[in-house]
């Protein structure tokens, strides 16, 4: 596992290179332009050259970059960069083999095993949260999919469907037997669709979905007067499976209905959305989440980008309230 494997014969050969001298009197400026150099994933050739495969979408991603650098006072050139050799290309396909890092997780993944039976569930489906985020993570700086891409997506989806049948005990069923009518693998990777505009109950109960209950959710943004597809798990909008009802925001009927109101992290922060939808300022935190919420918008530029920014939000809510199981006294 500890090995990487070679690059294949055909390498691409077209790159694009960003030369940039960043101002020394703007520290904000010339940070924002450093962390998103390493969102990117770029190669670092020497200091101030890096480097991007080719693409529609990197070369945007440098061209914006490009934009704030001279916003900032600074220089920078976007020049395009062709190799002579596929021996050259391949040393410097190198320079973006993501195999340490999927190795990484791989390793963090299976060492959660020795914790079943003995950790609480939503414990481990914790560290697994974590673990997904960061898959997405790699999986979008891996421009040229390491062989370790398809092992590490298989196991975090094998160990998330472990803990779910330990947190939903009744969806176990007898080899060869029929799912229950309605039960909670009848939700399971499935599509789940609702209407936009993306507002924090929406936000809300989309983490929660991805989260505890579908982790391989493909979710679907509805336009206002857009049908939801009949194939889909419609929720937070009227006609929905899953929507508002008298006393409940969708997010807070989504936790009766999946049995997660036994866990206070996730019914805290319930609390906080069913705040939020209603306009209620008076929880402390309501304030601080709305801003970053409104940020997440800001930054994205599409329905799934925004998911990803708030569901960070949603993760360090949960972990601030999540306490850990009380053990009873052993008298040692």
């Amino acid at each position: 596992m500890g090995e990487q494997s070679p690059p294949a014969a055909d390498a691409p050969t077209r790159w694009l290179a960003l030369v940039a001298a960043l101002p020394r009197d703007d520290a904000a400026g010339r940070m924002h332009a450093l962390r998103t150099l390493e969102g990117l994933g770029c190669a670092v050739m020497r200091e101030g050259v890096y480097l991007l495969p080719d693409t529609p979408g990197n070369r945007a991603s440098f061209q914006r970059l490009v934009d704030h650098i001279a916003r900032i006072k600074g220089d920078a050139w976007l020049l395009p960069v062709q190799t002579e050799s596929a021996a050259e290309a391949k040393r410097l396909r190198t320079m973006f083999d993501r195999s340490g890092r999927y190795s990484e997780l791989i390793k963090t993944v299976e060492g959660l095993k020795a914790g079943f039976g003995i950790s609480d569930p939503t414990a481990i489906g914790q560290v697994l949260a974590k673990q997904r985020r960061e898959l997405e993570a790699i999986t979008s700086l891996d421009f040229f999919v390491s062989p370790l891409k398809e092992r590490a997506e298989r196991l975090l989806a094998e160990m998330e469907a472990r803990v779910r049948e330990m947190m939903f005990p009744d969806d176990a069923a007898p080899p060869g037997a029929l799912p229950a009518a309605r039960s909670k693998r009848q939700y399971f990777r499935r599509a789940w669709a609702t209407r936009k505009p993306l507002f924090a109950d929406r936000l809300a109960s989309a983490w929660l979905i991805r989260r505890f209950i579908d982790p391989e959710a493909r979710m679907l943004w509805l336009d206002k007067r857009e049908p939801c597809p009949a194939t889909a798990v419609g929720f937070a909008f009227d006609g929905a499976e899953f929507r508002n009802s008298k006393t409940r925001v969708t997010y807070e009927e989504l936790l009766a209905s999946f049995r997660l109101d036994r866990q206070a992290s996730l019914v805290k922060i319930g609390r906080l959305v069913h705040a939020l939808d209603a306009g209620n300022k008076r929880m402390p935190e309501a304030a601080g989440v709305e801003t970053l919420l409104a940020g997440a918008r800001h930054r994205a530029s599409n329905e799934d980008e925004l998911l990803r920014e708030s569901e960070r939000t949603f993760d360090l809510l949960y972990e601030a309230y999540y306490e850990m199981p009380k053990k009873e006294d052993s008298g040692q």
